[in-house]
């Protein structure tokens, strides 16, 4: 685990030394990682848009010949957080209306009457063996989630902390469904109010992020270490863009 906070560290350093960065960079960094972010995460949950056609569905408004299109919306709902998700970067905070907005916002196309609202029917992860919490335990779980924050904050390391701070959501599951997409934006707020880069999640590593999460529930090792794997190498994304440029 050192070892690779390490070179997670070694890198941010690299990324602090190259900042401040022009307005045109900034904004090519943010749309780059909008339609990386908006592709990984949804395919992390089945979505098959590929990122090209994430892209197309995004920034041209076009629909996809043979595409479901609820597929559509998760992309353009993701965008849609994704830009909430840039307003809290100033911040160092994360409220309980910040999670039901990033929710509201991915999720209202796909079905307005739940989004941004805490789940009433009892929820079930197919494939995990723990059980989620009742419906009506979700308020007091998810005010002493908020409460808790900035004690995780401030023991852990900023990538160690917005690892647990994903793991603790998803392990309440508030919502009927886009419960991950939430968790990797709340992650991701967590790195870019801290400085860091986001953690992208290649599709490819879905099992293994699955398993991670699973086993988190005894030991998240496995699961922070995922985590800082995926910040590193969106890290050296950004190094090489930012190098590219230059």
């Amino acid at each position: 685990m050192k070892d690779i906070l390490r070179r997670v560290d070694n890198a941010q350093a690299k990324i602090n030394a190259l900042r401040p960065f022009s307005n045109e960079m900034n904004q090519q960094i943010k749309e780059y990682f909008r339609i990386g972010l908006t592709y990984s995460s949804n395919a992390l949950e089945g979505n098959s848009l590929t990122i090209s056609e994430t892209k197309v569905v995004i920034e041209d408004g076009l629909t996809i010949a043979g595409k479901p299109l609820r597929e559509h919306y998760e992309a353009t709902g993701h965008s849609d957080a994704f830009d909430y998700m840039y307003t809290l970067v100033t911040g160092n905070t994360i409220t309980e209306e910040d999670i039901k907005k990033l929710h509201a916002l991915f999720y209202y196309r796909i079905k307005e009457e739940d989004a941004g609202k805490y789940r009433k029917v009892q929820s079930i992860i197919t494939g995990s063996q723990y059980p989620l919490p009742k419906p009506d335990a979700l308020p007091a779980m998810l005010e002493k989630f908020i409460k808790d924050l900035p004690c995780l904050k401030k023991d852990n390391h900023p990538v160690v902390y917005a690892a647990k701070l994903h793991k603790e959501f998803v392990f309440i599951h508030p919502f009927v469904d886009g419960n991950g997409r939430v968790a990797r934006l709340l992650m991701n707020t967590a790195l870019m109010q801290a400085g860091y880069i986001i953690a992208i999640i290649p599709p490819l590593k879905r099992a293994e992020y699955i398993s991670a999460l699973e086993k988190a529930h005894k030991n998240d090792a496995d699961f922070i270490k995922l985590i800082a794997s995926s910040v590193y190498e969106t890290q050296n994304d950004l190094l090489r863009m930012v190098n590219g440029k230059n």
